[in-house]
């Protein structure tokens, strides 16, 4: 299996990525906390993989709506941003905070509103200016203990397919 994320999956076409990674990245966190889902046609590729599995953005939007769903004061808070051109298109690595509070099935978790805080470590790979690889790492940890601690059981996960978060 190749890494997703390397640079030299080369395409045959210049990058079309902007002077500006870091702020194209911030753009598509502003659609996410905007509520523009259907932004993502500038933002992603038709076809991407999550965390080596492929997708369809129609796949990947719908990942994000149900995460909204769950969670509607779930904000994409990037607490450290790292982005760097090259040329196969680009990088970004991010560190994203959240602090929200689950009404429904949420990450694996069946959480009872309760407010939750926790990390997300993601890396993109950039082609021709937009998204066409994400590899997320969600601290679960944090989430079970945070559950965990409310009535003393253990949290409720759910089972998630293969290819989810």
């Amino acid at each position: 299996m190749t890494d997703d994320l390397e640079p030299g999956k080369q395409t045959g076409r210049q990058p079309g990525v902007s002077p500006d990674l870091e702020s194209r990245y911030r753009a598509y966190l502003a659609a996410l906390n905007e509520r523009r889902l259907d932004d993502l046609v500038e933002h992603v590729h038709d076809e991407l993989t999550y965390n080596g599995e492929p997708m369809t953005r129609r796949q990947y939007q719908e990942l994000i709506a149900a995460d909204l769903a769950a969670a509607p004061d779930l904000v994409y808070d990037a607490q450290l941003v790292v982005a760097a051109n090259d040329a196969a298109g680009g990088q970004v690595a991010c560190r994203l905070v959240f602090d929200c509070a689950p009404q429904g099935e949420f990450l694996g978790f069946r959480p009872d509103g309760a407010r939750l805080r926790f990390a997300e470590h993601v890396f993109y790979r950039y082609e021709d200016g937009r998204i066409a690889a994400v590899r997320s790492m969600i601290d679960r940890a944090a989430i079970a203990e945070q559950l965990s601690g409310q009535d003393g059981l253990p949290p409720s996960p759910i089972s998630l397919p293969s290819g989810s978060r």
